[in-house]
This record gives structure tokens, C-alpha cells and sequence, in this order.
């Protein structure tokens, strides 16, 4: 089972690349889980046609003792089984400690041994690389981490920043980077500025994804381009990506 945690700065399109990443590897004949680490809760919306599901944090205070797999594991487009870890009400608690929260009951309810997933797809949000959202690193979850990126600056700025952290737990055996994603921005001289970055980094550019309207019609009608765009040259872009990444 590969495990692979995808990070970036919050709008910058992690979700959208990590959906269509899923649908692409799913496409490929891959058993995909995807679980969304982040409080807003909306990683898998694209895969489950645009509606959003109860998270795991919601479900356990609702059932507690009585959870079971069947209420925080859905089936969404492909086949791809999609969680949300969830987070507290704004202004209450703490976000990171909901995401370490669905990590322990996804491990009790033994969620990976009934499934059996090929590969499963951490999405996690990377302004704060701290707590429970470093968890996906630390802890062994992930063997791998991409980044999202494009050039404008606070993106890489939380992309070097996830960057270190990654650095900091491979020194314990913990994940490693994999590499940048660059999602294109329409930045004058992107692609010199991430490379650039990348070098700092000390890692390179795995993918880069063009901007297409082809994303934002998919995701009007709630899903992937895989789902809603029949001929779009996007799914080969994202196609491209997941065969490098099970490489």
C-alpha cells in the first residue's frame, strides 16, 4: 500500500489536484482511498459530485461507541473511498487535534485492512505544519509528500516550510519529499521562480498543471475531469502525475 500525503497553502488548488490525482489513479486500475485533512472538510466534494459528507469527527460525537466503518467511509467516483477527518466548531477547539482524532478512529476501526487499498492519498492543509497536520509526516502515515505550488510568494513560502518540516522528520526515518506540483498561476516567469524555489527546497517539480477552464467546468457540475469533461487534454496532464508518483 503506497501513502502519500499532499500538502499546500490553503486556495492555492491542492484539493483539486489531489481529486483529479484519485480519479486518474482510480481510472488506472488502483484501489484509491482519499482522506481530507482539513476543518472545512471539503477534499473529496469533486469525487462524490459536489455534495459533502459527514466527517469523522461529526459521526463519532453523534454515534460514539457505535461508529463503524460504513458511516465515515464513502464510496465517490470510481470507486474512490473517500473521509473527512473534520474539525471543531469555528472558535472551539482545536482543528489539528480533530485530524489526529480520525487518524486513531480510522486505525481502531481497522479502515485500511477492510478496504485494502492500493494507495491512500493524505490531503492535507499546509499553512500550519504543526500538530495534527503534521501527523501525516511524524507519525508514519505517509511515506511520501508533494506540494502544491505555484510561484506566487506565500505559496512557496508554505511550501518551504512544509519542505523543512519534511526535512526535520526524514532525519527520523518519517516521510520524504517527493517533489513540488506546480499549479500554474499565471505568474510572470513562473516557472523560473519555482525552480528556482525547488532548488532551495533541494527537490524538483514533479508535475506541472496547466490552468485550464476545463477544471472549473468539472467542478461546476461537482466533480473531475475525469467524470465531466470527456476530451479534455487535463486528463492526461493528471494521468501523467499518478504514473509518476506509483513509480
Amino acid at each position: 500500500m503506497r501513502k502519500i500525503a499532499v500538502y499546500g497553502k490553503g486556495g492555492i488548488g491542492k484539493s483539486t489536484t489531489t481529486s483529479n490525482l484519485s480519479a486518474a489513479l482510480a481510472t488506472l486500475g488502483y484501489k484509491v482511498m482519499q482522506v481530507g485533512c482539513d476543518p472545512k472538510a471539503d477534499s473529496t466534494k469533486n469525487l462524490m459530485e459536489g455534495k459533502r459528507i459527514p466527517t469523522v469527527l461529526e459521526q463519532f460525537k453523534a454515534k460514539g461507541d457505535e461508529l463503524k466503518l460504513e458511516d465515515i467511509v464513502f464510496d465517490g467516483y470510481n470507486g474512490v473511498k473517500c473521509v473527512e477527518s473534520g474539525g471543531p466548531t469555528p472558535g472551539i477547539g482545536c482543528a489539528g487535534r480533530g485530524i489526529i482524532s480520525a487518524f486513531e478512529k480510522l486505525a481502531e476501526l481497522e479502515a485500511f485492512e477492510t478496504f485494502e487499498p492500493d494507495v491512500v492519498i493524505y490531503d492535507v492543509l499546509g499553512d500550519v505544519v504543526c500538530g495534527g497536520f503534521a501527523m501525516p509526516i511524524r507519525e508514519g502515515y505517509a511515506e511520501d509528500v508533494y506540494i502544491v505550488s505555484s510561484g506566487e510568494m506565500m505559496a512557496l513560502y508554505a511550501a518551504n516550510n512544509i519542505a523543512s518540516a519534511v526535512r526535520n522528520f526524514g532525519k527520523r526515518g518519517y516521510a520524504k519529499l517527493g517533489g513540488v506540483i506546480l499549479n500554474y498561476r499565471n505568474v510572470k516567469d513562473e516557472l523560473d521562480i519555482v525552480q528556482k524555489a525547488c532548488q532551495e527546497m533541494d527537490t524538483k517539480i514533479v508535475q506541472e498543471i496547466p490552468r485550464s477552464g476545463d477544471i472549473q467546468i468539472a467542478e461546476g457540475k461537482g466533480g473531475t475531469v475525469f467524470e465531466y469533461v470527456e476530451d479534455s487534454h487535463m486528463k492526461d496532464v493528471y494521468t501523467e502525475l499518478a504514473r509518476k508518483i506509483m513509480e
